[in-house]
């Protein structure tokens, strides 16, 4: 997440180039931009997702090796006030994650791969500063309900067959901040994001006592996103 958020700042700062419109008094771009009822767009970035793991009992924790997907959407904007912005983003979220289970010698039995696509369904609140020449900042956020593709929840196999298995529906909060920039034709605009899960994501396995799951109380995704929107 550390070198995510570091791409983020390095992304900003090749934006420049773009800061040198905002004059003292700029030649303002698609000034009625924000002023209609109604915006659409879309959104192109990537992610890295991560689990936070609840155990029952003090024992070595759960290995995670997490890698970077990547994240596309739509976007729909109700406006309420010149500050206030109520957002839906549909989108589509693409990730693996590696899970390193203790106390196995074999290697088939340590590890699982956790390949998720997750459909995203975000309710939020963008707060904006006033418009500041080409550019505004704003914080945004809410609530989401993620439908996990491959989640395996009904299969009958479980981590002894080799199948780790995750609910379907998951429901996260979002936070996140970024910076409108007004161009000559459209609204482009960087932002980072975190996305917590608030309710519990393991299907645990048949055997109560199982290796794998019994001493899990709750693991929850925690995520990472970087987008690019276009309005």
């Amino acid at each position: 997440m550390k070198r995510l958020f570091f791409l983020f700042l390095g992304m900003l700062l090749l934006t420049q180039p773009l800061l040198a419109q905002f004059k003292e008094k700029p030649v303002l771009n698609i000034e009625n931009k924000d002023k209609k009822f109604l915006n659409y767009g879309y959104y192109l970035g990537i992610n890295q997702y991560d689990f936070k793991f609840d155990y029952e009992n003090n024992t070595d924790d759960i290995l995670v090796d997490k890698s970077m997907g990547f994240t596309v959407g739509l976007i729909g904007e109700m406006r309420l006030n010149e500050f206030l912005d109520v957002r839906i983003e549909p989108g589509l979220a693409y990730n693996s994650r590696t899970l390193g289970f203790p106390g196995f010698d074999e290697e088939r039995d340590a590890i699982r791969e956790v390949k998720s696509t997750y459909i995203n369904f975000p309710l939020l609140l963008k707060a904006s500063t006033r418009r500041l020449g080409n550019f505004k900042p704003f914080l945004i956020g809410g609530g989401s309900a993620s439908l996990n593709l491959g989640s395996n929840e009904a299969s009958l196999d479980d981590n002894l067959s080799g199948t780790f298995r995750m609910a379907k529906w998951v429901y996260n909060y979002e936070l996140g901040f970024g910076i409108d920039f007004y161009l000559e034709y459209f609204k482009f605009t960087p932002s980072i994001r975190g996305v917590f899960a608030i309710t519990d994501e393991l299907v645990r396995d048949n055997d109560p006592n199982s290796p794998w799951t019994g001493n899990i109380n709750g693991m929850r995704t925690r995520g990472l996103f970087i987008n690019f929107t276009f309005e």
